[in-house]
């Protein structure tokens, strides 16, 4: 007992709780189950339809007062005591940690809700602010040891064995462009198993040795120590458990992922096999941050002894004690004693920052901040820590290596990977494998059945997905179950639209050929009226008689007013008002008799005046132009015999023109010709009608004088308008 109660005693075996299991694997976005431990948010929008747990183990043991070379420690005759490297101080610290997790499982309840059940068992045990210098003298024994004298302080131990069954529920809380939040919370309940806890306060230890008599060496010691735990360990060595002893626990936590590409992963653009993107990790950057284990244990049956260590003992009675209670009891005195202990659970903040450094690639930053006093009896937390970790990783496999900065430990690597259903790591292995100093060692494994999400195959890529698709390897639509819709008679219309789908015919149609149903030549879809025959220049409808004469409208001047065929549909007037219908007058819009078959007769006072207006014409001399200097007086005289002969348009009119006898006979003759056409066009011209006008040149042929006389000659040289008669 000698050894061992002393190591007890003074708290030698020193131990510190490390609660932070399967370091550096659980912030792979694959880790399923396993990452609802740390932070339950993050099984929301996970990669998982589910993932089961079947079985899982984590181990961790850290200290900052022995280094190993860890795999030297299992070759026989391996002497920790004298072959580990010591780096005692006045306040030395240590880890240690197992987590089981049993069978457990999440699963999504709806596309932004997921649920995890999980069952574990955990061991943890803790000492604080031991004084690494006694264990060194105390390590082979006090009866082999010289004199020492050491102020121990006041040094804390916990130790805790207990069961959880927990339930997680995660969700998204927000998600707008590239910014995404989800949070979680895990409810546990917790049923103790055992526990135990001894702490110092002011303690003081000072040893003096006898050369003569080693047995007779002296332990003088001060100040009180606290020793507690669930079971009567001083009366009863075999464990009982205590179904008595149970509490409740909770974490919760918060994920926020930027995701600058947010338009890719946008629902609404999905296409069924991309099974809304369930499957991808959209994440540039997240952050993570969460509480873990809230709460505590009631062990309403433990007993706590607060003994006054004031005194003296010797290696002999050291050697006499049985157990640590006995030799309590035996020597110093019970101070006080106490039933039913409530200790915590080690409550911890972790906050990780993930990066998708590219593809596949990522790169961790995780930080543990302990949220347990390390002064507070029966009471254990975990060791600040920092870690990065890169990893690859994909949906059947990923290697991770994580780099950490433990509070006791110092540094540490490691490596672990994920295959298939396995996974298998360790946060410590390759500075245990390098360092012949390690001061920590911490190990994962597991088997799992994980269900992921994935996308749907699209064989043809016609957007139905080859488990629904009735032609997997030809593209069709989805209302024909992924098949091309048939089309018999290949005149472009799918059978499901054809009305005449063994007969080719137009889509206007409904595929159906066009009819004649009137059968005027025209078909249907061309056919204005298609139910009555008409002809090809009305589009197949019948010519209208508006007005009901008989005469249809595209042949009818008043297709609105009954009229005569005669009259071009027309009904008979008198628009001069003379007495005589315009049907059969010759000069409708022109007052006149009707023995003149409506016209106004040409009188002698008109022929007068027609007479005289010609007579003065002026050409210049022996040419068929006007002349210049009686231009004015010429134009006068042609407005007035065009107004004249405008008021019998039915009268015909002779331009006549006429010479002296001076010259020759054949000039002359043609002179005159010419000044009766010129007379003529000029009226034309000013808008008499060419029909009532003729024009002829007699030359000297007819004088109405004598040639003889200058005054003679110049009465011959004129122009005559003479009336010939009705046309």
């Amino acid at each position: 007992m000698k050894k061992t109660l002393l190591i007890l005693f003074f708290l030698i075996t020193s131990l510190q709780a490390e609660a932070q299991s399967y370091l550096g694997y659980f912030h792979d976005n694959y880790a399923g189950v396993q990452s609802v431990l740390f932070n339950p948010a993050s099984i929301a929008d996970s990669r998982f339809k589910t993932d089961i747990n079947l079985f899982s183990i984590s181990g961790s043991v850290q200290n900052d007062l022995y280094g190993v070379k860890l795999f030297d420690v299992y070759k026989d005759g391996y002497d920790f005591d004298t072959q580990s490297k010591m780096s005692p101080k006045n306040a030395n610290n240590g880890l240690v940690n197992f987590d089981i997790m049993g069978p457990s499982f999440m699963f999504n309840i709806a596309p932004k809700h997921t649920l995890a059940v999980f069952t574990r068992a955990r061991s943890i045990a803790n000492v604080n602010k031991l004084n690494g210098f006694l264990v060194d003298q105390v390590k082979d024994g006090l009866d082999q040891s010289s004199n020492f004298n050491y102020n121990l302080g006041s040094p804390n131990a916990a130790a805790n064995a207990w069961g959880e069954v927990g339930i997680s529920y995660a969700a998204v809380l927000y998600q707008n462009n590239q910014h995404f939040l989800k949070g979680g919370l895990t409810a546990k309940y917790l049923q103790g198993g055992a526990n135990a806890d001894v702490k110092g306060n002011n303690v003081s230890v000072a040893y003096l040795e006898n050369k003569a008599n080693p047995k007779a060496g002296s332990l003088i010691s001060t100040g009180e120590i606290s020793v507690g735990g669930s079971q009567d360990w001083e009366n009863n060595e075999d464990y009982d458990f205590d179904a008595a002893s149970r509490g409740f626990g909770f974490d919760f936590g918060l994920v926020y992922e930027w995701r600058p590409d947010y338009e890719k992963y946008d629902v609404r653009n999905a296409k069924p096999a991309d099974n809304n993107f369930r499957d991808l990790n959209k994440y540039k950057l997240r952050f993570g941050l969460s509480v873990t284990d809230i709460g505590s244990i009631n062990y309403k049956n433990s007993k706590i002894d607060t003994y006054n260590v004031n005194g003296v003992v010797t290696q002999q009675m050291i050697d006499d004690a049985d157990d640590l209670y006995e030799f309590l009891n035996d020597h110093y005195t019970k101070v006080s004693s106490s039933k039913g202990v409530k200790t915590n659970l080690p409550t911890a903040i972790h906050a990780d920052v993930d990066w998708n450094m590219y593809n596949k690639f990522y790169l961790n930053l995780n930080g543990d901040i302990s949220m347990v006093s390390e002064n507070k009896l029966n009471s254990y937390g975990i060791a600040d820590r920092v870690t990065l970790t890169p990893r690859y990783e994909s949906r059947w496999f990923s290697f991770y290596v994580p780099v950490t900065y433990m509070e006791y430990s110092g540094m540490q690597a490691g490596a672990g990977l994920r295959a298939g259903v396995f996974f298998i790591g360790s946060g410590s292995i390759l500075s245990n494998l390098a360092s012949k100093d390690s001061k920590g060692a911490d190990f994962h494994l597991g088997m799992k059945i994980p269900v992921y999400e994935k996308q749907f195959k699209d064989t043809d890529g016609d957007g139905v997905i080859d488990k629904q698709d009735a032609c997997r390897k030809v593209a069709g639509p989805v209302e024909n179950n992924g098949c091309p819709w048939p089309d018999t008679d290949k005149d472009g219309v799918f059978d499901k639209d054809d009305a005449c789908p063994d007969t080719a015919g137009p889509k206007e149609n409904k595929g159906c050929p066009w009819k004649d149903s009137d059968g005027d030549s025209l078909l249907d879809n061309v056919d204005a009226c298609p139910a009555v025959a008409g002809p090809v220049e009305n589009k197949g409808c019948p010519w209208p008689d508006t007005d009901g004469d008989g005469i249809l409208d595209k042949d009818d001047a008043c297709p609105n007013e009954a009229g005569l065929a005669e009259n071009k549909g027309c009904p008979s007037l008198d628009a001069d008002k003379d007495g005589v219908l315009d049907k059969d007058d010759d000069c409708p819009l022109v007052y006149g008799p009707a023995d003149n078959k409506g016209c106004p007769k040409v009188t002698k006072e008109t022929l007068a005046q027609l007479k005289m207006e010609a007579k003065s014409i002026f050409f210049t001399t022996g040419k068929a132009t006007l002349s210049d200097a009686k231009m004015g007086e010429t134009s006068g005289r042609l407005d007035a015999i065009k107004e004249i002969l405008k008021n019998y348009p039915n009268a015909k009119f002779a331009i006549n023109g006429h010479t002296d006898n001076v010259g020759n006979a054949k000039v002359n003759q043609k002179l005159s010709e010419q000044r009766a056409k010129v007379v003529m066009d000029l009226l034309i011209e000013k808008g008499v009608n060419p029909a009532n006008l003729t024009s002829k040149g007699y030359g000297a042929s007819k004088p109405v004088k004598s040639n003889k006389t200058a005054s003679g000659r110049a009465e011959n040289r004129r122009t005559e308008i003479v009336y010939l008669g009705n046309l």
